[in-house]
């Protein structure tokens, strides 16, 4: 699989009257009123959040025209605040200013901000519109594309919601710059998914392109990025609503959202306790005659050559796993239903499992 060229690139989500772009590319923030074409009305709202202000507000201000009603509002910072409490500030922010249904507001940041502001714009006054422009890599491939928003509750993640989708999704690659080692590879998680799921050379190609992914090198970013964003986009036009095929993108979810519920929101980064919630599924697969010991290994290889963790919290043991991997969205008449490998490139949602045999993974997958 070759590399594509690192300009401007432009997808779509394909939804009939609600279909939108996914534009990619360099410097794509900073093209002067580059937002205005997806705007409902002259209201409009950046919400974003402390890190990213510092860095990218300037620049979105100078993509949206000048004769606008415009209002920001800058949240605290990390998966921590993802919750109603911070959502209910936007709501507040909206009334206070007299935004009316034609208001439109801009997500600017990564997942936590994009699906605060996405469940924002899906109930004030019961749907506006709303705007995707993702900074971490992890909000470029996956979070900001097919209108999945919502917050996380103690007892689970991502359990309070709505499916809301955007108007446009405005990729700048440029925003990679800025982000730190260890949200990269919570990102290449993501990426990494879609070739485990769906598209085994993707998958190929990964795991020679990991170190120049891990340096920034444009090309595979765009590369990376845009094959990742297809593959999305494809999933989401078969299944918006995830009653069949989307639950694929799934992988490593159930294990990871457990993890992360467990651990305290934003002590494990999403990406990373998904990377190790693939690789329990891989195992999982594994011991259910599907993978290969190899196929095994070369999971753990590119998860390792990601930067991604290979352990489980040391401390959670398997009640603490069943426990909340019980809450999961996908389970059906209290059926535990697991996004499980019957190959590299091949996913499936298996409900079948005996529980022996995912408490027995559970109970022997490393700890650290």
């Amino acid at each position: 699989m070759t590399q594509t060229l690192t300009g401007p690139h432009t997808l779509e989500v394909a939804l009939g009257d609600r279909s939108y772009p996914i534009h990619i590319g360099p410097g794509l923030l900073g093209e002067p009123g580059g937002l205005a074409p997806w705007l409902a009305g002259r209201q409009v709202m950046i919400v974003t959040n402390e890190t990213v202000a510092t860095l990218y507000l300037e620049r979105c201000r100078k993509a949206l025209p000048d004769d606008l009603e415009l209002c920001e509002l800058v949240l605290p910072d990390g998966e921590a605040t993802k919750n109603l409490e911070h959502v209910s500030r936007i709501w507040d922010a909206l009334l206070e200013a007299g935004f009316n249904r034609r208001c439109t507001l801009v997500a600017l940041g990564g997942g936590v901000i994009g699906d605060m502001v996405g469940f924002a714009a899906a109930c004030y006054q019961r749907g506006v519109a709303f705007i995707q422009v993702p900074t971490t890599l992890l909000a470029q491939v996956d979070s900001s594309v097919g209108g999945k928003t919502g917050v996380n509750h103690p007892l689970g993640k991502n359990m309070i919601g709505a499916f809301w989708q955007p108007r446009a999704v405005l990729i700048d690659t440029d925003t990679l710059a800025t982000l730190p080692p260890r949200e990269l590879s919570a990102g290449l998680a993501e990426v990494i998914k879609y070739g485990l799921i769906r598209d085994a050379d993707f998958l190929a190609w990964l795991e020679q392109a990991l170190p120049a992914l891990r340096d920034l090198a444009p090309a595979a970013l765009a590369h990376a990025i845009q094959r990742s964003c297809a593959l999305k986009a494809e999933i989401v036009a078969e299944d918006e609503t995830e009653q069949g095929v989307r639950a694929l993108l799934n992988l490593g979810h159930t294990f990871g959202h457990a993890i992360e519920a467990h651990q305290g929101y934003g002590n494990w980064l999403h990406g990373e306790a998904v990377g190790t919630g693939m690789l329990m599924a891989a195992e999982l697969s594994a011991r259910l005659g599907w993978l290969t010991t190899d196929d095994v290994e070369r999971v753990r290889a590119i998860l390792r050559a990601a930067g991604l963790p290979l352990e489980a919290p040391a401390e959670m043991g398997v009640d603490d796993f069943l426990s909340r991997m019980r809450l999961d969205k996908k389970n059906v008449d209290s059926r535990l239903r697991l996004v499980l490998l019957p190959a590299l490139g091949d996913a499936c949602v298996d409900d079948a499992t005996p529980e022996v045999t995912l408490a027995t993974l559970l109970e022997q997958f490393p700890r650290g």
